[in-house]
């Protein structure tokens, strides 16, 4: 395909210069995560022997070889700020070339607490290790359960106990479960290391107790030094709760390498995977494209070509239901069905889309939706015409397709149009965000007159102009700051922030961890024309 865009233009020029200012943004908030606790508490934290924890998982992956981090803007701007990443760093990386989902907790960061979000990242790690079928791999510097948070940690599903739940199931299902202990791992905390098919300590700075020494003296009245109650050298020779030693954390490391090394793992790939050709065109140019105004249309089309290989996609149904494309493509080799929004979802897209995705459940081709979607439809004209019936086959189709589904949010994401373009509730395989992404049930000035129309209509008419103004400018701010992207990736609604010239690469390890989990055949699979 050709692009129709002059990157000398003002348009061009201004939309890459706003554009340039979200990235400035992104790049500033990533640096708040990755300084952990604060230079103070990363200095205590190497004074005492110890590694931080990416340079942890550095070591430990194989060298030269790419880490997807996710959700690393977890708990941005929620207690205070203080807890960066929230306090857990979770992502998928190579080890003696096997594919592993790696959970660390930084240490530097309230000790290495479980707060709220801590667990749901957690738990959102481990929720992708099992459908991607990928051996987890646990560092663990661990104070448990963050006790001033303990009724938002604690008691219900999906919370503390819902990671060794996990952890448990996983093994079962022959997902190998491997740990290291660099330094306490206290109350809930020590179940990481003791749940886990092998686990290393670390000597002189790995623990492990149930109670530690104050909840020991409170419970029993003994009282006992930490190293004494639950060192590496007491639990590898005495207890047997670890099985190896290690006299340092790199040793630690490469114990762990040598463990994966021999876990016997397959290596699968199902798909007919091509030459991988670059785009024709500068992923760069992305934001020039898009800007940061999501009133002002754009093709996305253009967005397309700088995402998949040789620029060259096969469009389904193109001169009909316009406001959906679908396209087959390739993203670093493999097969990849697109569907990407050219606007609000009529009755004529939703039934296209709904037939491309059974033609790509039918050949095995995962799904991507790059999500920029007002919603479906509305009116006398559009509800005469079906589009209720009509959405719901979209949506029908999309959360039945039996192949891997990626969903990145590359504009607004309003309402219904969330849902059928595989929104988070519809579990995503993966779900990415760009900087100048929203997600809300509707954008702030649809919410405005909406809630000011009910008013009016719930006192007959009968309020004042301060009343409504007041009302409007309260739910403008309301939904303005819940459909930031921050707010959203602070509490896990995707799995990180990325920038638009980033996605490709992306894309490529999410297809090709998705390649290698699904099998390409498990009976007929029929495409019905609707």
């Amino acid at each position: 395909m050709k692009s129709r865009i002059d990157i000398h233009s003002d348009t061009y020029k201004q939309n890459a210069a706003g554009y340039g200012k979200l990235l400035d943004q992104l790049h500033e908030r990533q640096r708040w995560a990755l300084a952990g606790g604060g230079e103070k508490l990363s200095a205590r934290h190497i004074e005492r022997g110890k590694i931080p924890v990416r340079d942890r998982i550095d070591l430990l992956l194989d060298p030269g070889s790419p880490f997807l981090e996710l959700s690393a803007l977890a708990a941005w701007g929620l207690h205070h700020n203080d807890v960066q990443s929230a306090g857990i760093v979770t992502g998928v990386g190579s080890i003696n070339g096997v594919t592993c989902m790696i959970v660390a907790n930084d240490a530097t960061v309230k000790g290495g607490s479980f707060f709220p979000e801590t667990t749901r990242k957690h738990i959102r790690a481990q929720e992708i290790a099992w459908e991607n079928r990928l051996p987890c791999i646990y560092l663990v510097d661990c104070g448990g359960a963050y006790l001033p948070e303990q009724d938002r940690v604690f008691p219900d599903y999906g919370h503390f106990g819902t990671t060794f739940f996990h952890q448990c199931r996983m093994s079962a299902d022959g997902l190998p479960q491997l740990s290291a202990v660099f330094g306490g791992c206290t109350a809930g905390g020590a179940y990481i290391p003791a749940l886990s098919d092998e686990s290393v300590m670390v000597d002189g700075t790995g623990r492990i107790h149930l109670g530690g020494p104050p909840i020991v003296k409170a419970a029993i009245g003994e009282i006992v030094d930490g190293e004494t109650l639950g060192g590496a050298s007491m639990h590898a020779r005495v207890s047997g709760v670890t099985d190896y030693l290690a006299m340092s954390e790199r040793e630690a490391l490469q114990r762990l390498r040598d463990i994966v090394s021999n876990l016997n793992w397959p290596v699968r790939a199902h798909a007919t995977r091509l030459p991988v050709v670059p785009p024709r065109f500068a992923a760069e140019e992305i934001g020039g494209i898009i800007g940061t105004d999501l009133k002002r249309p754009y093709d996305v089309r253009e967005v397309i070509m700088r995402m998949v290989d040789d620029s060259a996609l096969q469009e389904f149904k193109p001169e009909y239901g316009a406001t959906l494309v679908c396209a087959t493509a390739h993203i670093h080799g493999y097969p990849v069905g697109v569907l990407a929004n050219n606007g609000v979802l009529f009755s004529e897209s939703s039934v296209k889309g709904a037939h491309f995705i059974e033609l790509c459940s039918q050949r095995r081709i995962p799904l991507l939706f790059l999500q920029n979607i007002p919603g479906f439809m509305v009116g006398t004209e559009a509800e005469r015409g079906g589009i209720a019936r009509h959405s719901a086959k979209l949506v029908y189709a999309m959360a039945t397709a039996r192949v891997p589904r990626i969903t990145v949010l590359i504009g607004g994401s309003y309402g219904a149009g969330n849902y059928g373009m595989c929104g988070r509730g519809f579990a995503p395989r993966f779900l990415f965000a760009w900087p100048n992404s929203r997600v809300c049930t509707m954008s702030p000035e649809v919410a405005t007159t909406v809630l000011t129309e009910l008013r009016l209509a719930s006192l007959k008419g009968d309020a004042s102009e301060e009343e409504l103004a007041e009302l409007s400018e309260r739910t403008r701010r309301q939904f303005e700051m819940q459909s930031d992207p921050y707010y959203a990736t602070a509490r896990l609604w995707d799995d990180g922030i990325i920038e638009p010239s980033q996605t490709r690469d992306v894309l490529g390890i999410c297809l090709q961890l998705a390649d290698a989990s699904t099998p390409r055949f498990d009976g007929p699979s029929p495409v019905y024309r609707m």
